[in-house]
């Protein structure tokens, strides 16, 4: 699966890169047809501390899966989000598979 990770207004680390990929890539075990993921990180210009948005995207064949968490830290944003998305590949699993018999 090809992760593409884009920072706004700020540039990722090395180590927080590696993460996410991590992360997105550990998604693949709850659905085989994952063709890409988007990752998205910003930081929005406010005084509270969850300033940290991370949004998800993941392209599958009939559809197209978003979550957007905002958070203290990309990587709690990120655990968030990973948390979410399983979910949701989990649910349209399990509608193929009904669909299927």
């Amino acid at each position: 699966m090809k992760i593409n990770v884009q920072s706004v207004n700020f540039t990722a680390d090395k180590d927080l890169v590696v993460f996410v990929n991590k992360k997105v890539e550990s998604l693949e075990k709850y659905h085989d047809k994952i063709v890409d993921g988007d990752v998205f990180l910003k930081v929005q210009q406010t005084s509270e501390k969850e300033n940290k948005v991370t949004e998800l995207k993941l392209n599958i064949p009939g559809h197209d899966l978003m979550v957007k968490k905002e958070a203290k830290t990309f990587e709690e944003g990120i655990n968030l989000c990973a948390d979410s998305m399983k979910r949701q590949l989990m649910k349209i699993k399990e509608k193929e598979r009904e669909l299927q018999h």
